[in-house]
Parts: structure tokens; sequence; C-alpha cells
């Protein structure tokens, strides 16, 4: 049933899958279902919305990626680094998340996926050490933009950009862009079988 339902939305989505790559995001769906009756992980319950609300909003992103690594911040349960990572095994992402029940998960998701190109990482985003940074910064449902901004402007490389997933935009929200920031992009996303707005925001630092 849920492989149909994916085959289905992903070429509604133009997004090109690999089988091995479809069973491993019906399988992520299967974990997911199967944790969170015990960790509470997410608050949508029923595997067929998950795979809506959770996998092809995940999945829509990847074709406005650039760069090769990827850091996932408040990734939660892994979304939408872990979709994405299954759909991009050349691009490497770190799952950042403060709950270790969240990362407890990601681990056994990259076990029993063998997921090479994930790093679950449990830490507040103010205390992470980005290093040389990263080509791509992902929030989804993390916090407003402004915030977004102030607590992972250190993350990004010298050409690194965020990407903000957002639902509606609220102008005010939108106002609050620090300083030291540009608003590169705006895409609006179309999500198979979900009626509501998706956007996603390109924001580098001036």
């Amino acid at each position: 049933m849920l492989a149909a339902q994916l085959d289905a939305y992903l070429a509604e989505a133009k997004i090109q899958a690999t089988d091995k790559q479809k069973q491993q995001l019906i399988d992520f769906v299967a974990l997911l279902s199967k944790w969170n009756k015990a960790y509470n992980l997410t608050s949508v319950r029923d595997p067929q919305q998950m795979l809506i609300r959770h996998v092809m909003d995940s999945l829509v992103v990847s074709p406005h990626l650039q760069g090769e690594r990827f850091i996932d911040v408040g990734t939660g349960p892994g979304l939408p680094g872990i979709p994405l990572a299954i759909l991009n095994p050349d691009k490497t992402f770190v799952l950042l998340d403060s709950l270790g029940k969240r990362i407890r998960f990601q681990k056994q998701v990259q076990f029993e996926l063998g997921l090479d190109n994930i790093v679950p990482t449990e830490s507040r985003v103010e205390a992470y050490d980005a290093g040389d940074g990263f080509d791509g910064v992902l929030s989804r449902a993390f916090a407003s933009v402004g915030d977004m901004l102030n607590w992972c402007h250190h993350l990004p490389n010298e050409n690194g950009v965020f990407y903000a997933l957002k639902g509606q935009l609220a102008d005010d929200e939108m106002a609050l862009i620090p300083e030291g920031f540009v608003l590169k992009d705006t895409i609006g996303l179309q999500v198979p079988a979900l009626d509501e707005q998706r956007h996603l925001l390109k924001i580098v630092k001036e």
C-alpha cells in the first residue's frame, strides 16, 4: 500500500529514486511508526500521513540543495535529514538535536537502513562546533527565521546557504531577518497529496 503511494507521489513530484531508496523510505516510515508508539517522536500517527507530511515534505527540498555537507538543525526524528540522506547518498547530513531519545532513534534507523551518510549528534545548536562549516544549514519547523539565523550563524561555511522550510509565510517574520543576512530566494514547494502551503527560503550571509 505505502509502496504504491510512494511511487505515485515521487512521480508527481518528478523525483527519481532507485528501488533500494524507495524501500529505505518505506522502512523509515515503518520504524518511525513503531518507535512513535513508545517515544512520541511526532504528532503524526498514521503511516500514510507520515509518508506525506514527513517523507515527501522533506524530499521536495532535494532538487534545491547545493553542496555536499549539510547540517539539519532541530532535526527531531531526522526530518528532513534522513529522507534527504536516503535520496542523496553523495551528500553527508549531520542530524542535530538536543533530545537523547531522538538521537537513539536516528542511530537505530542508521543501523537498520545501512545509512553511512548521516551523523546523529546530540547537542544544543549554540554549543555545536561546526569546524570548517557546512554548505547548507537546514531547518524545518525549528524556530522563527530570525531565531534560526541568530542561533545558527556559526554553522555555514563561507559560501554556505541557510535552507528554512516554512509553511505559510508571515510578513512580520520576514521583516525580522537580522542584519547581516540576505533572503536570496523564496521557492514555493508542492507536496503531493498535501493541500497546504510550503516554502523554502534560501538565506545567505552578507
